[in-house]
């Protein structure tokens, strides 16, 4: 009688406590994670599309957010001008509410030089481009070899490299059946003054539309995301893993040369073409 009961205690006791490790493994961890002081964050990508004016261009202002912030906070208020080599200003007005700074009367030029200014809390950056060229997408080809598998769709695009100058170019692929657009960047190294192609291959159907975009950049601009490419692809995606340095692009505080903003300056001519998976 006694066996039993002790038996019945210990079924008991080692019951309650795998409930109280259950319970206690469905509790919600409050990790208390360092947080910074807001930096600036200047996304100033101006892009001049083939067969257009290319007058209206928007630069976008915002800060860095706490990890566990769902919003995205914009900037207001702030002065923003480019001046070109001529001394032109192009003033960037905020639509009201929205971090938002756009310009109508924008002048882009090949080979020109522009200076981005931003002022914000009584702190002036600035960064200085040139508008960089691209060829023309000359045309598209499809094939059902690709991939490492080496049985999905792949998509190339071609285009021809300018033997007289060294040339860097970002890619840009806008799949409807991906979430995020596919950026990659190339320079000519090995192709100076050849045809070059960019490529896609990924799981695609018949049906699914990709618009593939072709951009020039500057040396500094294909260096700087060379750099965030090979971050992005090396990460564990662990959000308590240590960051990487923090990677500045060429936008300087003039005014306190420690308190830098993130993002980069950057101008391209751009030739962009729609294909639809046969």
């Amino acid at each position: 009688m006694v066996k039993i009961i002790l038996k019945i205690t210990t079924f008991i006791v080692l019951t309650i406590v795998t409930l109280l490790i259950l319970i206690s493994c469905e509790d919600v961890v409050d990790v208390d994670l360092e947080t910074a002081e807001p930096k600036l964050v200047i996304d100033a990508s101006l892009k001049w599309q083939k067969g257009t004016t290319g007058n209206e261009q928007t630069i976008l202002l915002s800060t860095t957010a706490g990890f566990y912030e769902n919003e995205v906070p914009t900037v207001r208020g702030a002065t923003v001008f480019i001046t070109d080599g001529n001394g032109i200003q192009y003033d960037f007005i905020e639509i009201p509410g929205t971090g938002n700074y756009v310009c109508t009367n924008f002048n882009p030029e090949i080979r020109q030089t522009y200076t981005l200014t931003v002022i914000h809390n009584s702190q002036v950056y600035t960064a200085t481009e040139s508008l960089i060229e691209v060829p023309t997408i000359d045309y598209i080809e499809q094939n059902e070899n690709g991939g490492i598998t080496g049985n999905q769709i792949e998509v190339k695009f071609f285009y021809q490299d300018n033997g007289l100058i060294d040339n860097y170019y970002l890619i840009n692929f806008n799949a409807s059946n991906a979430l995020l657009p596919i950026i990659d960047v190339i320079d000519d190294e090995f192709f100076q003054g050849n045809q070059m192609f960019a490529y896609l291959a990924n799981d695609l159907n018949a049906g699914d539309s990709i618009q593939l975009q072709l951009n020039g950049i500057s040396e500094t601009y294909y260096n700087y995301m060379n750099i965030l490419l090979s971050i992005a692809g090396s990460s564990g995606g662990s959000p308590f893993q240590t960051p990487p340095a923090t990677v500045r692009g060429n936008i300087v505080n003039q005014t306190n040369f420690d308190n830098y903003a993130l993002g980069f300056f950057r101008l391209s001519e751009t030739d962009t073409m729609d294909y639809v998976i046969e």
